[in-house]
Parts: structure tokens; sequence; C-alpha cells
């Protein structure tokens, strides 16, 4: 009897912790980007009525973009995703969309569009594993997120090469859409890169939308850098500086 008294406290705290691991893996994990051009007011994001993300302005992250990233964890499974103004839960800005959150998965959210038009919500599994752990290489990796509603019909390309060196003829990113990621890209080391952002078709050398340079970090793990092209406040044409997320470094 003493014997059972004694071990009953363990299989509680035992018990007690198989709930809350199975509590934990039950969740996904994501970062959202307000990349609405049109609308004044900041937003509130919900997943599944709960709130993800509050008082979000036109252009930034929630969390707050940090290296490594940061993110808040919501339910997985089939959720609903939808954004008021900040302090409202009437008169959405963008309607419940349904999105598949698979459990222990990281994701970046991109809530885009006009608002005459209904922005979109669209969403992108993150892969934050470092470029060089499995191959000894000094890589970098960049991803580009298509989040502007000023897209050309046929999409912008996109040239990613050494800063200060010949500009390539061919694009490294062709026909990107809105809603549309690249893959995560990589490269070897060097201390900066440029990314040129064109009309789709011009070899990188159309309309010139973006013209950024990113230093890379000299960690022998490499540097993660994700970007998403946006509009400018008010919708008046792309913006020339992209959001950039430095994921890893």
């Amino acid at each position: 009897m003493f014997r059972l008294l004694k071990t009953l406290p363990l299989i509680l705290a035992i018990a007690a912790l198989s709930i809350i691991a199975t509590g934990c893996s039950n969740l996904a994990q994501v970062r959202v980007v307000n990349a609405i051009p049109d609308v004044s007011a900041n937003l509130d994001v919900y997943v599944n009525g709960s709130k993800a993300a509050t008082n979000l302005i036109f252009q930034h992250v929630y969390p707050a973009s940090t290296t490594p990233v940061s993110y808040v964890q919501v339910a997985s499974g089939s959720d609903s995703i939808t954004s008021y103004k900040t302090g409202t839960t009437t008169s959405p800005i963008s309607d419940d969309q349904s999105v598949k959150l698979t459990a222990s998965e990281k994701y970046t959210v991109v809530l885009a569009g006009f608002l005459q038009n209904g922005p979109q919500t669209y969403v992108f599994k993150d892969d934050n594993t470092a470029p060089n752990q499995d191959t000894g290489d000094n890589k970098v990796e960049f991803r580009v997120i298509n989040g502007s509603a000023n897209t050309p019909s046929n999409g912008f390309d996109v040239c990613i090469y050494q800063t200060n060196v010949t500009l390539p003829t061919d694009p490294t990113i062709s026909g990107l859409l809105l809603g549309q990621s690249s893959g995560y890209l990589s490269f070897t080391y060097e201390d900066s890169y440029t990314v040129l952002v064109t009309t789709a078709g011009s070899h990188c050398n159309g309309t010139n939308y973006v013209n950024q340079s990113y230093g890379q970090s000299s960690s022998t793990n490499g540097q993660i850098t994700t970007l998403v092209i946006v509009d400018n406040s008010g919708g008046s044409g792309v913006s020339r500086t992209p959001i950039e997320m430095v994921d890893l470094h």
C-alpha cells in the first residue's frame, strides 16, 4: 500500500507530461505578413477564431522579424484564417479562408491583394534547416515570395547574383505570380548578393522594380533569407524594398 502511494505521484506526473506533449504535438507555428496595400488600418488576424496576430502594420511581420525567426503557435489541421481592422471582429478585411496546417510544421502566411478585389491568404511552408548542415559546404539560401497586387499579368522575373559582378542573362526565377513562392535557392557563400526584380521575359533587362543588395553572414551554418515582394502604401506601384526576413544566419 505504501509503495503504491509513493509511486502514484510519479504516475500522475508522467500522465500530465504526456498530456502536455500531446497538446504541443497538435500545434503548428505561423508568422503573418501584411501585404494588403490599400488598407489604412492595422490588422488583427484570427486562426480558428483565436487571435494569432495583433496590430499588424502594412509591410510588417507578426511576430516582429527576428533571427532566428519567431512564430506563434496555432491549432493544426484545417484552419480558417480571417483578418479584421485592429480592435474589431466585424466586417472582415479578408473572408474566412480554409488552409491546411500540419502539426509541428512552420509556415509564413501572407495577406495580399487589393481590398476592392478581396485580399487572399497565401500559406507557405518554411524550412529553416541550415544549408550547410549535411554537406559542410559554405552555402546560403534565398526564397522569394510574391505579395504584390501590382504584379504584371505574366509575373516577375527575379535575378539573384553576386553583387558587383556581371548581370546574368537568364533569370533565377521566372514568371513569379502573386501568391507564388520560389523554392529555397542555394548559392555559394559570397559577402553580398543582389536581387533584381524585373518584368517576366525580359532576361533581367526589363522594368526594374527592385534592385537591392543583401549582405551575408560568414557563419558556417549559412544564411537563409526570405524576401516578400510588396507594394507601396496605398497600392501605387511596387515597392523597391521587399520585406526582408533573415530566417537563419
